[in-house]
């Protein structure tokens, strides 16, 4: 009987495994590389929503699981520390359905401003953490995060990476599909309610549940030892586990006791990472990396010559193992930096620690032609503003030919930092700063700072710019509170505006421009009194006119 595959990113397929697994509501915010899960999900008929920013998704998703019923949020890692509050406390709560966390780290800030590690964040919360190493694991891992939800009524943290988001691989699906569940609330105050009080058995019933996890994760399937070579045992989980294989099927450099194995293609009805059933390497594939199977890792290092840990990004593994007393080999300093690749992990394994040759020749990115926000800078840059930035496209705004913003952090601190800059400033200097931010960005995480700004106005007041092209630009043109749509992009949805929001919190002087002279008065008009002072500046995205104006609502779907 012939398989039947299917070439997914591992972004689909995480979408299709949710779906066929029953899972009631999908939330999140778009951010690369884990835009596409949700939108994918609900291309296949699962109910699917953004949130305006990654705390309230996932406060929306721990309520479904509340419920008993079983939810997806979704998130790239910078994502996290905005949900880092409920996800430290969900911990605690537990869950009576199913919640599973998808955060997508980006190794090498393809499209990102910090190269932070995730799994630091499994480790400190107290979550189960799984990790698929291409789109099948991705799949499979999905069923299995969820299983593992409702078994132990915890939270489930399943980290990805862009290479395994983005890459396509073949995916077997399973043969089976799960009805979403029955909701029903359960009333329990001890454990829902996290009072002091409550908080302390609840953290007590964490630790004990983490250990029964533990115990079940050293003989889960999770985990495989793939090989029985003994001269080197190389011990990796996601991504680099595709990476350190290749380098050890085509590597030629030397190893301790023997030349890297040959590692032949063996058939299965399923895709399968090869076995190397001959030469002098073997592999020990983590699944779940917390809590970590550390007796089948103690033991598969006492079975090698030689043992060596291949993981992208932050030391996770190494200083995991050595604190439970497994003497590993650790990747040099210079590889903590950046995505592994085959080459990479041939230099580890090899000991060559020579300097890189940098990468040349790539096109710097740019703001499309004809795109408004060009106006814009060009606009701040003639009138000599001190511009605070923000996270999206317009932070292009920084480089050439603009050069036209002085400081961007994360979501949303463009207001506190202008403010900032406000307050300490020298007045004529102060009057010059303008907080510049995108409209997604300001539902994201401008709302407290417009607060911050009505509520501690400096003696200079202040100017925030709000760039409002009608749409989440810079991860694929999503919608957000602002559009008046939903996430389909068809279905229909209560249109917040930035300018109602900012008189409602008592902004005195509100304006909404559309282009040319009228932003550079506007702007000139405020640097001259000192109030506080919103300007809208409001042209579509010109990747997004051709967008349906109408909207209909489509099944719920959003």
């Amino acid at each position: 009987m012939s398989i039947e595959r299917h070439l997914l990113s591992g972004n689909e397929a995480l979408a299709f495994a949710a779906r066929q697994a029953g899972v009631s509501l999908g939330t999140g915010y778009p951010g690369t590389p884990s835009s596409e899960i949700l939108e994918q999900f609900s291309i296949l008929g699962g109910r699917a929503q953004w949130a305006p920013n990654e705390k309230v998704a996932l406060e929306v998703g721990i309520g479904v699981a509340f419920a008993r019923g079983r939810a997806l949020v979704t998130m790239k890692h910078v994502g996290l520390n905005v949900a880092a509050d409920p996800f430290f406390s969900a911990a605690f709560t537990g869950v009576d359905g199913a919640l599973v966390i998808v955060v997508a780290d980006d190794p090498g800030m393809s499209s990102s401003q910090n190269e932070q590690d995730s799994r630091r964040f499994a480790l400190a919360a107290g979550v189960p953490m799984l990790e698929p190493s291409d789109s099948q694991e991705a799949y499979e891992f999905m069923w299995e995060a969820l299983s593992l939800s409702e078994r132990w009524r915890s939270p489930v943290l399943l980290r990805i990476t862009t290479r395994v988001c983005h890459s396509k691989t073949a995916v077997v699906f399973r043969n089976e599909a799960r009805p979403a569940p029955a909701s029903a609330f359960t009333r329990n105050i001890p454990e829902k309610v996290m009072i002091p009080a409550h908080a302390r058995p609840a953290h007590r019933r964490l630790r004990e549940r983490l250990k029964a996890i533990q115990a079940w994760n050293e003989g889960s399937s999770l985990n495989r030892r793939i090989g029985e070579g003994k001269a080197l045992g190389i011990i990796t989980s996601g991504v680099a586990f595709a990476h350190a294989r290749e380098a050890v099927i085509t590597g030629s450099a030397g190893i301790a006791a023997g030349s890297y194995a040959t590692i032949t293609q063996k058939q299965t009805d399923r895709p399968d990472p090869s076995d190397p059933s001959e030469g002098s390497a073997s592999f020990f594939k983590v699944g779940m990396t917390y809590p970590l199977p550390l007796q089948r890792l103690r033991e598969f290092a006492a079975s090698v010559d030689r043992c060596i840990v291949i993981e992208e990004g932050d030391p996770y593994l190494v200083e995991s193992l050595r604190m439970a007393g497994i003497a590993v080999e650790d990747k040099p300093e210079a590889f903590r930096f950046g995505e592994l690749n085959v080459d990479r992990v041939r230099c580890i394994l090899s000991g060559d620690t020579a300097p890189e040759t940098p990468r040349t020749g790539a096109k710097p990115p740019e703001l499309c032609a004809g795109c408004p926000h060009r106006m814009t800078f060009t606009t701040l840059d003639r009138l000599n503003c001190i511009v605070s930035g923000d996270i999206g496209c317009y932070t292009l705004g920084a480089l050439p030919p603009f050069e036209a913003m002085d400081s961007q952090l994360c979501m949303g601190a463009s207001i506190g930092i202008g403010l900032g800059l406000r307050h300490t400033l020298r007045d004529e200097e102060a009057r010059r700063v303008v907080s510049v931010i995108g409209d997604s960005t300001f539902f994201h995480s401008g709302l407290t700072g417009l607060a911050e700004m009505v509520y501690n106005p400096p003696r200079t007041g202040h100017i925030l710019l709000i760039l409002d092209n009608g749409t989440t630009a810079m991860t694929g043109l999503q919608e957000h509170p602002g559009t008046g749509h939903g996430l389909n992009h068809r279905s229909s949805a209560t249109q917040v505006l930035p300018e109602n929001v900012a008189r409602a919190m008592g902004v005195p002087n509100v304006h909404v421009v559309d282009y040319g002279r009228a932003l550079e008065e506007a702007l000139e008009g405020a640097m001259g009194k000192d109030e506080l002072t919103v300007i809208i500046m409001r042209q579509p995205c010109r990747l997004n006119v051709k967008k349906p104006a109408t909207c209909e609502p489509e099944n719920g779907n959003d």
